[in-house]
């Protein structure tokens, strides 16, 4: 501004200074003239729009209070993205709750297929080898705190497939087992278990016996050992033979206590005792069974579970 003063006056006195001579009049114009445009240009640059043209008015009375878009735009922007929050939040409550009842639902169905693998899978009339008694005696005793009266069940010195016949298995039975199909898949162990499963739901328990006995000896480290193990001591307490079958029942029960089949390879324990009459060791297996097993004990196995208890007196 200071500037645009002093050009202005300088310009003034310029053109108010009398010229003594014409020569002068083109040369005082020219400086005048330049001077003008160096003002006018100074305005330029001072006052980008010098005139009315340009010049807002401080004061605009053809709009109301001025609005803020961009807060505006902001807002509705994060009130969106919250209720888009909430709805997935809800969304994910649902899809939690669903999930749990699903998996309970399978849960259930599992322990149902369970319960009747259980009730339907016979088990090979295979007993314990003469090498594997020891361990089975001491781990007995170990668990009843006394001397096992459960001895492993001797090897099998026939391979007849019908118990205690002389003259061998009837026609009939013969033609029922060979009507008992043997899969045949990619998993030899499988098949070998499967075949015993079916001869034992047929009710051929000496020929499921030597089937799963062969299973058990052949596949030991099989995923359907813990089964294998369970249903040869189920197929000899079915068939009458609770001291055959207890040993097997202890060795599937110590093998892997996390196993599939192991809670129900204890309980069956408890049963074998009692067929044995050996009401101590039937206690003592019904009180490991409640304490390492309580979601058996109140679940898929609750039913057998209270029926032995109310076979026996325990302190």
């Amino acid at each position: 501004m200071k500037n645009l003063a002093g050009l202005a006056l300088a310009g003034a006195v310029i053109a108010t200074t009398p010229v003594p001579a014409l020569a002068q009049d083109d040369v005082s114009e020219a400086r005048v003239r330049k001077i003008e445009a160096e003002i006018r240009a100074l305005q330029r640059q001072v006052f980008p729009g010098g005139d009315a043209r340009f010049f807002e008015p401080e004061i605009n009375t053809q709009q109301g209070t001025p609005s803020n878009p961009s807060s505006a735009t902001s807002t509705t922007a994060v009130t969106d993205i919250l209720a888009r929050l909430d709805a997935i939040e809800a969304q994910m409550q649902r899809l939690t709750a669903a999930g749990e009842e699903n998996r309970n639902a399978v849960m259930l169905l599992e322990e149902r297929l369970e319960a009747l693998e259980a009730a339907n899978n016979p088990a090979p009339v295979v007993e314990p080898a003469a090498e594997e008694a020891p361990a089975t005696q001491s781990n007995l005793s170990a668990m009843t705190g006394g001397a096992s009266t459960v001895e492993p069940a001797r090897p099998a010195q026939t391979a007849e497939p019908a118990p205690a016949q002389t003259a061998g298995p009837s026609e009939e039975r013969l033609a029922g087992v060979q009507e008992i199909m043997k899969p045949q898949t990619d998993d030899a162990g499988d098949d070998e278990y499967t075949y015993g499963f079916r001869l034992w739901n047929a009710g051929f328990y000496p020929e499921a016996q030597q089937q799963l006995r062969l299973f058990v000896d052949q596949h030991p480290d099989h995923w359907r050992a813990t089964y294998g193990r369970n249903l040869l001591g189920r197929a000899y307490l079915d068939d009458g033979k609770a001291r055959e079958a207890a040993p097997w029942f202890l060795r599937n029960y110590q093998v892997d206590k996390q196993a599939a089949r192991a809670g129900d390879s204890l309980l069956f324990l408890a049963d074998a005792m009692i067929a044995l009459e050996d009401t101590n060791r039937a206690c003592i297996a019904l009180a490991e069974f409640g304490d390492t097993y309580p979601a058996l004990a109140s679940g898929r196995l609750q039913d057998q579970y209270e029926a032995s208890r109310q076979k026996v007196t325990c302190n």
